[in-house]
């Protein structure tokens, strides 16, 4: 990597680790493997500013985020049992939010990791369904049926988050 290629990838992983750190969050409920997916996918990143830097690393970086979660989750589903628990570092809690905060976290962990990357990336990070597809690595349609069935379980787990989101209006 070239000075001008270190100096760009720290200015772009610098500006980008706090949102990058949030999905992560949001897609894991957990603080701790959350910042180790982000170091994974900076490094990978890094691996790959050559031919990144001009292109969408931000994408690259979801990518990696979301697949590597899915592939922790293959490999230790047999071993948890039940919810996941929510770490409560996960995102600050504090004043009027922190009710909304606390329902949107066990309504997530109501979700299989699936639908809960495809719920982040959608709503929270706001790609389109072709951009969440890409990112997953599936067909558009298992998109819109994951947030079909994703958002039916959110609106049944939590439906004082819908009447508490709609005060805002």
């Amino acid at each position: 990597m070239t000075t001008g290629d270190r100096e760009s990838f720290t200015l772009w992983a610098t500006e980008r680790q706090g949102a990058l750190l949030r999905t992560a969050v949001l897609v894991t409920g957990d603080h701790q493997r959350a910042e180790d997916l982000v170091q994974e996918a900076l490094t990978k990143v890094a691996l790959r500013w050559g031919r990144l830097r001009d292109g969408q690393p931000d994408a690259y970086a979801r990518t990696v985020i979301v697949r590597d979660n899915i592939s922790w989750w293959r490999r230790h589903r047999r071993e948890r049992v039940g919810l996941p628990e929510y770490d409560d570092r996960a995102a600050p809690v504090s004043g009027a939010t922190s009710e909304r905060q606390l329902m949107l976290r066990d309504a997530l962990a109501r979700l299989t990791a699936r639908q809960r990357a495809v719920i982040v990336l959608r709503f929270y990070d706001d790609l389109t369904e072709t951009q969440t597809a890409d990112v997953l690595g599936v067909a558009v349609g298992t998109v819109k049926s994951q947030t079909h069935l994703a958002l039916r379980r959110l609106r049944e787990a939590a439906p004082q988050l819908a009447e508490l989101l709609t005060e805002d209006s």
